[in-house]
């Protein structure tokens, strides 16, 4: 390879670092081939100053031929032309050679490197083995070369040479030398690339810091700081390249912002001459050498700055793969450039910018395209749309202002303008010479013609908004409708624009946009007009008219053609006016408010009910109705509850019904222009199956279906004030409200109207009718729901207590209510009660005569009559005074419920029904102490032939209770009287009789006071003692009687009270007495020590029939005897049975006999202690019957005893033997499985066994030797 003498020779492609070669040529063109594959391929961690990551860099070269031209002059700031690395290549291995020529030649290149201060160099001695036999006698060792190299050049720096011994073979040797070399190479190139770089970085940075000094210019900076970009790209480092262009845009924009300020720069001067050319942006190319030679020189505009600025960041966006940001930065871009033009006042030709703007949109979206596939460019058309968007617009504007869109074309003026935009375009790109679609083409085709405009207009708009609609961006692909309907309304095509227009709307009455949805009505209508549209344009006319966004002439305008239509002569011939027109009602008029007299909606039957509407007229003038209608649906459905309206049940005063804006119209579906349906929530609570306890509660969304729904997706939503409702004819022959000749103000009006009530039922108003001449205003559904009832009630007569509760025994008063309903009380109708013993109907005083309150259906007193009440033995006739329909009658009576206490009614007694009575049942009530009667009651009515049932409840204010107490032989009844209501009560004249014919005792009162206070929830307690001649009977049958009457009263006023029980086995049977006794020897009892409990049971009475029926009786030594046992237990813990606790005695029927029993106790405690309890039992053998027969029903348990028969009867030490039961029985499980006859226990009744020792204590010393003294006491 020749070298050239006037250019370095260039081996690579350029934009590479330059390392120069000197030395032998020939030896480094042989190298280069491998060279240039084997430098790239391996990384090299590049660690960068002021603490920036590091990166892994794969470092490439331009090796050029070295010349003192390419060393870098003082001054010099370009780093694409900088040489990084200076290599000096020879292979001698002759010392004569050397000396002769290779030293002087590296003597001059190290010279000339010193010179211009180059320190980065590298001598590269190649070791070949076809030299070393060539010239075999007159070599030296390679090393003796490479010494003398390193002894002559490298003293202090001996990394500097390197030796590459046999590069052109395969070996591994020459592999081996390779590596060591490229490694070293790598190393000196990424120590220039780091210190060159850090040095210009410095001078770069202190060049910015000086840009508040005057002269300093922004051209200049952008040379240099563009010259790093410029480095960073080379290395392929495209992101640090990018930063460096967006540094520089950002300091360009915060330039610009200070001067809109008032804070401008003087450079900022030769950016603000006016705009001669808007040839749009150029990104086919990846340096606009010529914009930037216009930056260089400082001639550049604004537009050119930004073109070519943002041209070199698309380029380095592309390489980093990121076309999708080019767009958005794209888009930034032009509104930016239009904004800085502004700012700077630069004086631009109108439609210039729109050019550029229009010429650079295609130009990026071009770009894109170029460099994505059809695939990806539909899946991420989100990120162009915008691109084409804002080319639509800019055409439209360049149309309009070229004269394309008008009818008449476009004049000679507007194509004088065409021609100077389509002049500042200039020449067409070379890159787009050959291209049918280039940017420069579609505009200059655009603006040649109105039918070439149109075509491409529309081909831009309707790719933008199937983008839009594609990516779900439904308002702005209606925003690009809209103005394709102003282009269309400008070319006189009405039919094509109204459906944009209604698409338009539709999007921002969904949102809430006021101004904007007046303003596009305003469009339909024109449309409407033109298309002759009559409904619809009425209805739009309509809306127009009540709308407070327009001034008043325009509604009064709007207002003026609707009536201008209604006025239309029925007679006339045209079609228009022989047929109405039905309108929406929510445009005309709202209705507010409704209001029903009277306010329970709920009348009856021929009753008279206005109905008020409240209706807020739109228009701005007054308009004369000639009817205003409400139809009525009629439905047998009987409501509940009389007097409710429906739709007012949450409204806070009874009978009004308010209907807020939006919701009166359409129900539940329709919505305010704020935003759609209200939310209807619930409570929801999850309770446990087990206690209801509350395991969580939420709140659910029951109209989920509305408010979630998409108002974009399918066809047109039913939105108010939308579209023109479908018209809704007015069934005339159904029930209505009406009312003609009526006059609508602007603002609040209110219409009376009569409501019909002649069918019973429940009335719904469905529609609302306003009639201005062929115009109908339709309200087609009335949301909430509103009802009125209309009934007719059966007569129904409730029996109630004044007070609660009642109290048997006393007269109380109870309420009869009598509700005519459609019966007409006539004279001589009488209700008939039928009387009881249990209950007598009390006759009222001649002072103070039955009286009837009669109440219409408001519960407003109208009149008063007395009652005429006659009673028979059976029947209660009450006469009623006259009363009409639908009116109440009320009337007080007394009636008294006897407690009942005596023997049965005769069963064969019959109510008037016919019905037998039945003896009133007392049962205990859960919600009160106090027993319960029920009273039942029959009525017969004159208006039906059954009789009605009626019942009361009544409560006994007393519990009596009884009790047989025992001294010896002397015997008490104890009574008492327990008051369980909460009334207090005065008791007197207590009183216990026998009620046998012949008495045999003699009852004596022991009770000191005549009259007692009984205060509620208290008791009083009555004594007896009971005497008798003979002998005391087995059985004594007693009646307890008092009078009573509340404190309150008089003592006039005492009723009776009776109270009925039976004693039996009263007669004392035994006695029993025991005695503690200390151990021998000792005096007295101590506590731990054994002590004696002597126990003696005496016979105190002879057997008596019954008795010898009953026990089973053996004879002892001629005696007849009866067994007994006994049982010694200590509920209280203080003493210790030792050996027997239990056993059976034989006891003697004779009186006086006596048996003794002999127990060893101890007492655990000192003190007084009380006696163990001692009791004593029946024992009946199997053979006998029990004298109490056990209840089957009860459910006592009785304990079993593991006891045989004969060991009973022959063992009398027993365990203990516990009796929880009225009969118990001893023997083994087996035998009572299968049946046999077993021994039982029976307790003596209540007086029949009396215990001397009840009650007494001994003394019970302490231990003498105890530490800790225990003292219990009782």
């Amino acid at each position: 390879m020749e070298p050239q003498e006037e250019k370095p020779i260039i081996y690579t492609m350029e934009n590479k670092p330059i390392v120069t070669c000197a030395g032998d040529q020939a030896l480094f063109t042989s190298l280069y081939t491998p060279l240039a594959q084997q430098l790239p391929r391996e990384p090299m961690e590049w660690r960068r100053t002021y603490g920036r990551a590091p990166k892994m860099i794969h470092l490439e070269a331009n090796f050029v031929q070295f010349k003192e031209d390419l060393l870098p002059k003082e001054g010099n700031k370009a780093l694409l032309t900088f040489p990084f690395l200076h290599i000096y290549w020879t292979d001698c291995c002759d010392t004569e050679v050397y000396k002769s020529s290779v030293k002087e030649d590296m003597t001059r290149w190290q010279s000339s490197l010193r010179v211009h201060g180059s320190a980065d160099w590298v001598i590269v001695v190649v070791e070949t083995s076809d030299a070393k036999k060539k010239n075999k006698t007159n070599i030296l060792p390679r090393s003796s070369i490479v010494d003398k190299i390193r002894n002559d050049f490298c003293n202090k720096q001996n990394d500097r040479c390197v030796v590459l011994s046999d590069p052109l073979k395969d070996s591994s040797r020459s592999q081996e030398s390779w590596s060591s070399f490229l490694l070293k190479l790598r190393t000196l190139l990424l120590m220039s690339f780091t210190k060159n770089l850090g040095r210009f970085e410095d001078d770069m940075r202190t060049l910015r810091e000086k840009r508040t000094q005057p002269g300093w210019s922004f051209c200049e900076y952008f040379m240099v700081q563009e010259e790093l970009a410029f480095v960073f790209e080379m290395l392929q480092q495209f992101e640090d390249a990018l930063v460096q262009y967006d540094e520089l845009d950002a300091l360009f924009t915060q330039y610009v912002l200070n001067f809109g300020a008032g804070d401008g720069a003087n450079w900022l001067g030769s950016f603000c001459a006016p705009v001669k050319a808007w040839s749009g942006l150029l990104l086919r190319r990846p340096i606009d050498m010529e914009k930037r030679e216009g930056i260089q020189r400082g001639e550049a505009s604004l537009l050119d700055l930004r073109s070519y600025l943002f041209s070199r960041q698309c380029t380095l966006l592309i390489f980093l793969q990121r076309p999708w940001e080019v767009t958005h930065r794209a888009l930034e871009l032009l509104h930016t450039c239009v904004q800085e033009l502004r700012l700077l006042e630069v004086s631009v030709l109108e439609g210039a910018l729109d050019c550029w703007v229009f010429l650079s949109c295609l130009e990026v979206l071009h770009r894109i395209e170029g460099c994505c596939d059809p695939a990806q460019l539909a899946a991420n058309c989100s990120h162009t749309v915008g691109l084409w968007a804002y080319a639509t617009d800019k055409l439209k504007c360049l149309g309009y202002l070229c004269g394309l869109v008008s009818d008449q074309g476009p004049t000679s003026e507007d194509l004088n303008r065409t021609v100077d935009l389509l002049a500042g375009l200039g020449d067409e790109r070379p890159e787009t010479v050959s291209s049918l679609q280039s940017p420069y083409k579609k505009l200059k085709e655009a603006l040649s013609s109105v039918e070439a405009f149109e075509r491409h207009y529309l081909e831009l708009s309707h790719a933008a908004m199937e983008m839009y609609r594609a990516i779900g961006r439904m308002r702005s692909a209606r925003l690009v409708g809209k103005s394709l309907a102003e282009f269309y309304m400008r070319k006189a095509d009405p039919d094509h624009a109204e459906s944009f227009l209604q698409d338009a709307l539709r999007s921002y009455v969904s949102e809430g946009w006021n101004l904007p949805v007046t303003h596009t009505r305003k469009q339909i209508a024109a449309c409407q007009k033109l298309l002759v549209r009559t409904e619809d344009y009425l209805q739009t006319s309509a809306l127009l008219a009540g709308d407070g966004n327009l001034t008043s002439e325009e509604r009064e305008h709007f207002c003026q053609e609707i009536l201008t239509f209604a006025g239309q002569s029925t007679d006339s011939k045209g079609k228009r006016a022989a047929q109405k027109v039905a309108l929406s009602m929510t445009a005309f008029a709202q209705l507010t408010q409704l209001q029903f007299r009277p306010a329970t909606a709920s009348v009856h039957s021929g009753a008279a009910l206005q109905v008020e509407l409240r209706l807020r007229s739109l228009m701005p003038v007054p308009v004369p109705l000639e009817q205003l209608a409400a139809s009525l649906h009629f439905s047998l459905e009987q409501a509940g509850t009389l007097g409710r309206a429906k739709g007012a049940l949450r409204q806070p005063n009874p009978g009004i019904v308010h209907f807020p804006p939006g919701s009166s119209s359409g129900g539940p579906l329709q919505s305010s222009l704020a935003g759609g349906p209200a939310l209807e929530l619930d409570e929801i609570q999850d309770r446990s199956p087990s206690d209801n306890s509350l395991n969580s509660a939420g709140m659910v969304c029951k109209n989920t279906h509305l408010v979630m729904r998409c108002h974009d997706s399918g066809s047109s939503p039913d939105l108010p004030n939308c579209v023109s409702p479908a018209p809704v004819a007015m069934d005339d022959g159904a029930q209505m409200l009406k009312t003609h000749n009526v006059t609508l103000l602007p603002g609040d009006n209110s219409i009376v109207f009569t409501a019909p009530s002649g069918d019973p039922g429940t009335y719904t108003l469905r529609q609302l009718c306003a009639t201005v001449g062929q115009v109908q205003f339709v309200l087609p559904h009335i949301y909430p729901l509103v009802q009125y009832e209309v009934y007719s009630q059966e007569p129904q007569l409730t029996v109630e207590p004044l007070t609660e509760p009642l109290l048997a025994g006393l007269p109380q008063k109870v309420r009869f209510t009598l509700q005519t309903g459609h019966y007409s009380v006539k004279k001589g109708d009488a209700l008939q009660l039928s009387n009881t013993d249990s209950m007598p109907i009390l006759p009222p005083s001649p002072s103070s005569p039955c009286a009837a309150t009669i109440l219409n259906a408001a519960s407003e007193r109208v009149g008063e009559a007395s009652l005429s009440i006659q009673a028979s033995e059976k029947v209660t006739s009450i006469v009623l005074p006259l009363t009409p329909p639908y009116h109440t009658l009320e009337f007080q009576l007394e009636v008294l419920c006897v407690i009942p206490s005596g023997p049965h009614r005769p069963p064969g007694e019959r109510l008037t029904n016919g019905e037998v009575r039945h003896r009133p049942r007392s049962y205990s009530h859960p919600d009160t102490p106090m027993t319960a009667i029920d009273q039942r009651m029959s009525i017969d009515c004159p208006w039906s032939i059954y009789s009605t049932l009626l019942a009361l409840t009544f409560y006994i204010p007393f519990k009596t209770k009884h009790s047989l107490l025992s001294a010896g032989n002397r015997k008490f009844i104890q009574v008492c009287v327990q008051n369980v209501s909460d009334v207090s009560f005065h008791l007197t004249e207590q009183h216990l009789t026998e009620q046998q014919q012949e008495c045999s005792l003699e009852l004596q009162s022991l009770n000191t006071k005549a009259q007692q206070l009984v205060s509620s929830k208290q008791c009083v307690f009555c004594l007896w003692e009971v005497k008798w001649k003979a002998c005391l009977p087995a059985c004594l049958q007693c009646v307890f009687s008092a009078s009573f009457s509340p404190s309150a009263h008089q003592t006039s006023s005492f009723k009776p009270y009776h109270y009925d029980f039976q004693l039996e086995r009263v007669t004392t049977l035994y006695s029993l007495r025991a005695e503690i006794l200390p151990g021998a020897g000792e005096q007295s009892c101590h506590s731990g020590t054994l002590c004696g409990l002597e126990v003696s049971i005496t016979r105190l009475a002879e057997p008596s029939e019954g008795e010898e029926e009953v026990e089973g009786q053996g004879e002892t030594e001629g005696l007849r005897t009866t067994k007994l046992m006994y049982e010694v237990a200590d509920s209280s813990s203080s003493w210790a049975v030792c050996g027997k606790s239990s056993g059976l005695v034989s006891m003697p029927l004779a009186v006086c006999a006596t048996h003794k029993i002999h127990i060893e106790v101890m007492p655990l405690f000192a003190g007084h202690l009380p006696f163990p309890k001692i009791q004593v039992f029946k024992y009946l053998p199997h053979s006998a019957l029990p004298a109490i027969q056990p209840d089957p029903d009860s459910c006592v348990e009785n304990d079993t005893l593991s006891l045989l028969d004969k060991a009973l009867d022959d063992q009398a030490d027993t365990a203990s033997i516990r009796s929880r039961g009225s009969v118990l029985s001893v023997g083994s499980g087996e035998q009572q499985q299968r049946g046999l006859p077993m021994p039982r226990l029976e307790p003596f009744n209540p007086g029949q066994v009396f215990n001397h020792s009840q009650g007494l204590q001994v003394l019970v010393l302490p231990a003498t030797d105890d530490h800790v003294l225990e003292v219990n006491a009782t």
